[in-house]
């Protein structure tokens, strides 16, 4: 599965040294995803200030990953936020989103459906 380059690039850096690992995850409302947390001594000197908990808006250009079949683990573009509700397949009528994956294909497929990747 695809993952954000600058997200790689950390892990990269730190390899081969001891750190925490919390897997906890929850998909639903409330999202949580895994966290690797440095050991202490590494906090100060050599990881990268981040703007933590800075909230990234769902807009067009964002990148993102869809998280639900058929298009799971697949990173992509957001291109449009379609402002009505629109009847899916599974005939609920649902805020969706249209994102262009690598290659230039266009879909679209619910918000609730995507997280966004941070870069």
């Amino acid at each position: 599965m695809s993952m954000a380059e600058k997200t790689f690039d950390l892990l990269r850096r730190f390899s081969g040294r001891l750190t925490y690992i919390n897997s906890a995850t929850q998909i639903r409302a409330g999202v949580i995803r895994p966290e690797i947390i440095p050991r202490p001594e590494l906090l100060a000197s050599e990881v990268p200030e981040t703007d933590v908990g800075a909230e990234v808006e769902l807009k067009p250009g964002v990148l993102i990953r869809i998280i639900k079949d058929p298009y799971f683990g697949l990173l992509a573009l957001v291109r449009r936020l379609v402002v009505e509700p629109v009847k899916v397949e599974s005939e609920a009528n649902l805020r969706v989103l249209e994102a262009d994956l690598a290659g230039g294909r266009r879909i679209v497929v619910p918000r609730a459906n995507v997280e966004i990747i941070e870069e």
